[in-house]
């Protein structure tokens, strides 16, 4: 697995961390730029032969929002269906937007994705609250609780300031109830939606950049654009984020803020993570025996063999330590009914820093 993330990712607020978006983003546009341009001189032609073409390549940022999308949608369900369990829990839609204006060349990327303003839906989780009200991905944002983006939401410097606004101004609204979201599909009328929020561990999914790891901050799960989890199957993928996850449930990365990069404790995390990585995927509809899968597949190539991480576990240790919690998650299910790990799971490290 990555290293722990709580010594090697800058806070939510860092400025770099968003600006190595950003300029993995551009890096993107870049790439894409020559296709976007020859469509532009071709005109109409060009872009029915393109679509048209069984073959077709998509381009760079179609790649990241197909990435970008099943991160999130397998994050909303875990995040979701184990809402019942968190004690901070938060409302989500089900939403994720992106900013044209935060790439290298705004119109460019508005007629790719078909956006009649800026802010875009880059992603809708199945079922969401966003889903059922007609959101769809590709679809414009134009206004929040009755309020014009282009009125309220002015575009920023530096340009990544915009969407994340945006994220927290909904995110506070759904707290306070249902959100009005006013969006537009293509070349369709306007339409308004009253979006109710539905309860989900607080932690939100992004796909951030061209590095290989995943990794959590406290209050994301960010997962590189080359992590190899993302070719895996879809339970295989899914344990590898409820790991990642699960460090921000038992707020890792909080703790070692407070106490300091201590290897020993950090060990006790990265076993904790792994041990409620099972639990998180019964409650989420995954068969929990995917985490073990995932560590088998991982592990041999990723986990160090006898070049063992000393903040880690063996990666056949780690197996063992997965395995061990599948019979404490029947029997929950046995005695109450539900995978409740926040009375049947003991954290390790908590136990540690208690005895203190």
């Amino acid at each position: 697995m990555p290293r722990p993330p709580v010594s090697r990712l800058p806070k939510p607020a860092s400025m770099r961390a968003r600006f190595k978006t950003i300029r993995a983003r551009l890096f993107l546009l870049r790439l894409l730029l020559p296709t976007l341009l020859s469509a532009a001189l071709a005109g109409p032609a060009f872009a029915e032969k393109t679509v048209n073409t069984a073959d077709r390549t998509p381009p760079p940022l179609e790649l990241f929002q197909q990435s970008e999308t099943r991160l999130f949608q397998l994050g909303y369900r875990l995040a979701t269906a184990n809402a019942p369990f968190c004690d901070r829990a938060i409302k989500v839609s089900g939403l994720l937007i992106h900013d044209a204006d935060s790439y290298g060349d705004p119109a460019a990327v508005r007629r790719l994705f078909h956006l009649s303003d800026d802010i875009g839906v880059q992603a809708v989780a199945p079922q969401s609250p966003a889903a059922l009200a007609g959101i769809r991905q590709n679809d414009t944002i134009l206004a929040i609780d009755g309020k014009l983006i282009a009125d309220h939401w002015p575009r920023t410097d530096p340009r990544w300031q915009r969407s994340f606004a945006l994220r927290d101004a909904i995110d506070a609204a759904l707290a306070r109830g249902p959100v009005e979201i006013t969006w537009q599909t293509q070349a369709e009328p306007p339409r308004t939606a009253m979006i109710d929020g539905v309860p989900a561990c607080p932690t939100r999914f992004e796909l951030v950049d061209s590095k290989a790891n995943a990794a959590a901050d406290g209050k994301r799960v960010l997962v590189g654009e080359k992590f190899p989890g993302l070719a895996y199957d879809e339970a295989a993928f899914a344990a590898a984020i409820a790991h990642e996850m699960a460090h921000n449930i038992l707020r890792h990365p909080q703790t070692f803020r407070e106490i300091g990069w201590k290897r020993r404790l950090v060990r006790l995390s990265e076993r904790d993570a792994d041990r409620l990585m099972p639990w998180l995927l019964e409650n989420a509809g995954y068969d929990p025996s995917a985490a073990v899968r995932f560590m088998r597949t991982w592990g041999p190539r990723h986990g160090g063999w006898i070049f063992r991480s000393r903040d880690h576990d063996g990666w056949d240790e780690r197996v063992e330590f997965i395995a061990a919690e599948l019979p404490k998650i029947e029997a929950a299910i046995d005695t109450g009914g539900k995978a409740d790990w926040s009375r049947n799971f003991e954290s390790e490290l908590s136990a540690k820093l208690a005895d203190k």
